[in-house]
């Protein structure tokens, strides 16, 4: 299928890449379809609408900066995705990089939790203090380096 994005145009991708988010995403309800798009730096994704060629997210694995980081789901909120084996969860935090150039931070208290089989997917809010709005992405990258085998 052919898909507008914001970052690379008119591209092709393949029905696999289609990510469905039946409730959106926070502050985004309205766009439940979406394509998940290598960027052309990584350890980062686009997640593009297909609906609107506007809105476009960069994500990251959270478990590359921080190992430690965990979440808890209910049964409930794995069902709403089909997804009966949390094992088979990607789990993507959205980064935000300032035009100005100010610190690159990830969303650790609202991931996106993805069915790998199913492609369908949801945003959930943690309850969990430890995890904020803000993360310093390359703060806790250099932290977690310090903190590693010499």
């Amino acid at each position: 299928m052919k898909v507008t994005t914001k970052a690379y145009g008119l591209i092709e991708v393949d029905d696999r890449q289609k990510i469905t988010f039946s409730q959106g995403l926070l502050g985004f309800a309205a766009y439940k379809e979406y394509v998940l798009l290598d960027a052309e730096r990584q350890p980062f994704y686009w997640l593009q609408s297909v609906e609107l060629e506007d809105i476009a997210f960069i994500l990251i694995n959270p478990f590359l900066f921080r190992p430690d980081y965990e979440i808890t789901l209910d049964t409930e909120e794995l069902l709403e995705i089909g997804l009966a084996d949390p094992s088979k969860a990607l789990i993507l935090a959205i980064v935000t990089i300032p035009p100005e150039g100010g610190l690159m931070t990830a969303n650790l208290q609202g991931p996106l939790v993805i069915n790998r089989e199913t492609r369908v997917g949801m945003q959930t809010v943690l309850s969990d203090l430890r995890w904020k709005i803000k993360h310093d992405v390359m703060a806790e990258l250099r932290a977690g380096k310090e903190d590693g085998p010499c």
